[in-house]
């Protein structure tokens, strides 16, 4: 019997990729599991696996094709008499046009990333930083706000839930439209388009305007590449926050002397431990501190409800560059690391850095962002909110300068700041207690123990 394997849902937002690379042929024989293509979304790079056995009997996407989830990828030639797919979701996985209904479906396998088994060392303070991360299996996690005895309550097919909790929808916020209200895909997709709409309407949302450009062949001879996911992703998300948030910057400086001194004094500890203690991990952990303090600098703004939205966790993502453009690994329950741990997990970030390989699932979730630029230069400069954030901390490259100390001239090391936040939600007056909060923090870590 001829299976069929068609692109499974790719994660939050993502409806259609680039195929970088086909890893099987025609007569290939392949398993469960074995990834079929190497496939470049918006946020990564993800090996698709297969989800059936057998002979490959056709391939129907070859590389530089750009799909979507849905569509055809292999024909195999079921080997052994066994059926080991099954159709789960119209759009999702499929086994030809017949369908074992007498056996209990289970829950579609999603993309996952392959684990680097040779990582380089790499940079995070020091140069551009690209990063990679290893392999995520995307399981279904039960959902936070969804108990044993409401989910009972609930008719809806496991494949359902999940795609509901991949866009980040509530299944039980979903009114279902078949028989006793069982929510279908749809239902979901009807529930999500009429949320953006509402949210358009409140935010006052202006779609993008892309005007055409002039022929530039009238001057001379140019070359055309291709954006990319990452890129263009980047560059709608960026627009986005642009337009609905309305953004401030407030500057500062802080005195890092004696942290430096101190850095490098216990620099060897940590390497001990497998890190590297630098600049951004120390940073890290003193923003946590002071989200701690400022817990309205790790919340989210919600129009819709007229509500803030106050979160108890505490993520931080670390923007880094890379040749697919800006990537922001989100480091989960920062205040429950001490500086130690986080060093050594910025750098275990850098370790897996050379492929750029990086899955949907830790790029989310963050509740404040931190860009430092110090490694490679500038002074100040004003990052963007990453929306719904609401603040986000940039760092330059720090300089011996004069300070006045008492009367008397000496040399600081000092370091620049720049805050945006999201003047919607935080008073400049708030901005610069949070900003002075930090530099007096690098100025005095004893203060993360007095109050963060």
């Amino acid at each position: 019997m001829a299976l069929k394997f068609k692109l499974p849902k790719l994660g939050e937002n993502i409806d259609s990729g680039d195929v970088v690379k086909v890893l099987v042929r025609v007569g290939d024989q392949i398993s469960q599991e074995q990834p079929l293509l190497e496939l470049e979304t918006e946020k990564a790079v993800i090996e698709v696996p297969c989800s059936i056995q057998g002979i490959v009997e056709e391939v129907h996407v070859r590389e530089g094709d750009s799909i979507k989830p849905g569509q055809l990828i292999v024909t195999v030639k079921e080997s052994h008499g066994k059926a080991t797919g099954k159709e789960t979701n119209k759009t999702e996985f499929s086994q030809g046009e017949k369908t074992n209904k007498s056996s209990p479906s289970k829950e579609k396998q999603s993309p996952k990333v392959k684990k680097l088994s040779t990582p380089k060392r790499g940079k995070l303070d020091n140069q551009p930083q690209t990063v990679g991360l290893e392999a995520v299996d995307f399981a279904p996690v039960p959902s936070k706000s969804t108990t044993e005895n409401s989910a009972k309550l609930i008719s809806a097919a496991p494949s359902v839930r999940r795609f509901a909790r991949q866009i980040g929808l509530d299944i039980e916020n979903i009114q279902g439209s078949g028989p006793q209200g069982r929510i279908s895909i749809d239902d979901v997709k009807d529930h999500s388009r009429t949320t953006q709409e509402n949210v358009k309407e409140v935010s006052g949302v202006v779609e993008m305007e892309i005007e055409s450009l002039p022929d530039f062949t009238k001057w001379g001879t140019v070359q055309r590449k291709p954006l990319g996911n990452v890129r263009q992703k980047m560059a709608e998300r960026v627009i986005h926050s642009w337009k609905t948030v309305p953004q401030v910057t407030q500057h500062e400086k802080a005195d890092i002397t004696e942290l430096e001194q101190a850095r490098k004094r216990y620099k060897n500890r940590v390497e001990i431990a497998g890190g590297k203690l630098t600049v951004t991990a120390i940073i890290v952990k003193i923003v946590a501190s002071a989200l701690n303090v400022f817990p309205k600098f790790k919340s989210s703004i919600d129009l819709l409800n007229k509500e803030i939205i106050y979160k108890d966790y505490c993520h931080i993502g670390v923007a880094v560059d890379t040749d697919r453009g800006l990537l922001v690994p989100v480091i989960r329950d920062v205040d429950q690391k001490n500086i130690t741990d986080l060093s050594v997990e910025l750098f275990e970030i850098a370790e897996r850095a050379r492929d750029s390989k990086m899955t949907l699932d830790e790029m989310e979730g963050g509740s404040f962002t931190i860009s430092n630029l110090g490694g490679i230069g500038g002074t100040y400069f004003s990052p963007i909110v990453n929306a719904p954030e609401v603040a986000i901390l940039g760092v330059s490259q720090g300089s011996i300068e004069p300070v006045d100390q008492g009367g008397e001239v000496r040399s600081r090391l000092m370091i620049p700041l720049s805050l945006s936040y999201d003047h919607r939600l935080i008073d400049g007056a708030e901005a610069i207690r949070f900003l002075r909060w930090i530099a007096q923090a690098l100025e005095d870590p004893f203060l993360i123990s007095l109050e963060g």
